[in-house]
């Protein structure tokens, strides 16, 4: 089963719709990382300015305060700690170490020696790293084993925030002492929320009308093509078409234009030179006829005779059919059953034993007088030749078959397709005494397949012959 949609308007929908999501998705990814960076900017130089504040405060307070001063500078996300030695040994070697040691010397006025920061945590971005682990970590890094001149342990204050520390930093303070910072982490900057599915739907509904309106304003042309070149293919009329849309749907519309035009009068003409030469063998033929007249003997002059008179009734329905062809029947809806019923009713005036099997009412759109001859033909044809004809209507998917069988000899499997060539008539099952012209066939199918269906033949395995006529379109009732 094909997800994907099969009109152009679809396509180009889909399409707008995945541009659209590939763009959104890439543009949001950038504001993310961009503001998680923002924000770790912004919390480093936070954590900066209150480890700078608070060291110079202790400076300018009493020692007896420091607990007090280091307690309440304490948050969830910045703890402060005294100790003898400094938690950490050497600044690292990274550089955003050594920018924030050198941010914090700044602040304080002091030289780089006197402050030292661990390299930055990056683990706590990591999806296998798990709440245990964080708390061992930060157990193995803060503990507190120090002691003050008054045998007093010194302790680190705040909030305990849950993970590994984002930095930690020593500060050298008078005395010999130092404030330790430990950083948590910053806050996450979420990159995804309901502003941005807001936004990408109204974005997408918006561009699904645009491209949807749009897709069907460049399809009209080109399903108006594909109709008149299914109309044109069925031998109906079919005028020029309005050339509209983008510049390859008018130059699309204009080709098929000229090509339609050119075909039309190249059938038109050959139309004209066969109903001509058709025409003005009737001359010959009746000159023909009045000089036989004076043959004496009378066998050879009712040969002669016979031969014209065959020769008339070939150029009469050469005629008649280009005629009817020549007359551009309009298409209009029939109930084919019904069609066909009457057809099989007027040859049994005549004598033929035709029956038609019942069948629901079937709807075709078709040039009805034309359809009406190629069936005619067909039933006459197995009426004639297979002493009985039976027809019957099957369905076959989104179109029909007309089924005509008959229980005559057949024909050699090497005939069944050149049996349908013009003026063709088989002598070892078509007697000439029949009159046939050999047109019958050759106008049937030439009829059926401008309708855009076909008629083949088959030998029966019971014996006699099979026609089946395969038609498009066909509706219930």
């Amino acid at each position: 089963m094909r997800l994907a949609p099969k009109s152009l308007a679809g396509q180009l929908t889909l399409l707008l719709l995945l541009a659209l999501a590939l763009a959104q998705g890439v543009a949001v990814a950038l504001f993310a990382w961009e503001r998680i960076e923002a924000v770790r900017h912004a919390h480093r130089d936070n954590a900066v300015l209150r480890a700078a504040s608070v060291a110079r405060l202790l400076r300018d307070t009493p020692p007896a305060l420091h607990e007090s001063v280091v307690a309440a500078a304490s948050t969830g996300l910045t703890r402060f700690s005294l100790s003898r030695e400094p938690l950490v040994e050497e600044t690292g070697a990274g550089e955003r170490a050594a920018a924030i040691a050198r941010a914090l010397s700044a602040a304080l006025g002091t030289a780089t020696e006197s402050v030292r920061v661990a390299p930055l945590w990056t683990r706590y971005l990591d999806d296998d790293w798990d709440d245990d682990d964080w708390d061992d970590d930060w157990d193995d890094d803060h503990h507190d084993d120090d002691w003050d001149d008054d045998g007093d342990h010194d302790h680190d204050h705040g909030p305990r925030h849950k993970g590994p520390d984002w930095f930690t930093a020593s500060v050298a303070l008078s005395h010999g002492r130092w404030l330790n910072v430990a950083v948590g982490p910053p806050p996450g900057a979420p990159p995804w929320g309901w502003t941005f599915m807001l936004t990408f739907l109204l974005s997408a509904l918006g561009i699904a009308v645009v491209a949807v309106l749009t897709g069907r304003h460049i399809a009209k042309p080109m399903r108006s093509l594909a109709a008149a070149a299914g109309r044109f293919g069925r031998g109906e009329a079919v005028d020029d078409l309005p050339e509209a849309g983008p510049v390859e749907t008018r130059e699309t519309v204009r080709a098929f234009n000229r090509m339609r035009g050119r075909l039309d009068r190249y059938v038109r003409n050959r139309t004209a030179m066969l109903a001509a030469v058709s025409h003005d063998l009737r001359t010959p033929i009746t000159s023909l006829r009045l000089h036989a007249e004076f043959v004496e003997d009378a066998e050879t002059r009712a040969k002669i005779v016979a031969a014209l008179d065959e020769m008339q009734r070939m150029t009469e329905d050469t005629l008649a059919f280009i005629r009817e062809d020549m007359r551009r029947e309009e298409t209009r809806t029939v109930d084919l059953h019904a069609l066909l019923d009457s057809v099989a009713a007027d040859l049994s005036e005549l004598g033929c034993d035709i029956e038609v099997a019942e069948s629901e009412r079937v709807l075709i759109d078709c040039r009805a007088m034309a359809l009406r001859r190629a069936l005619r033909n067909l039933l006459e044809n197995a009426a004639a030749y297979g002493t009985r004809a039976t027809a019957r209507i099957d369905r076959d998917g989104s179109g029909v078959r007309v089924v005509i069988e008959d229980e005559g000899p057949g024909i050699p499997e090497d005939d069944l397709e050149r049996v349908f060539e013009p003026f063709v008539r088989l002598e070892a099952s078509r007697s000439r005494d029949t009159g046939g012209s050999g047109l019958g066939l050759a106008i049937a199918r030439s009829i059926i397949r401008g309708h855009g269906g076909d008629v083949h033949l088959e030998n029966r395995a019971e014996g006699g012959l099979r026609a089946r006529v395969a038609l498009p379109g066909a509706e219930g009732p």
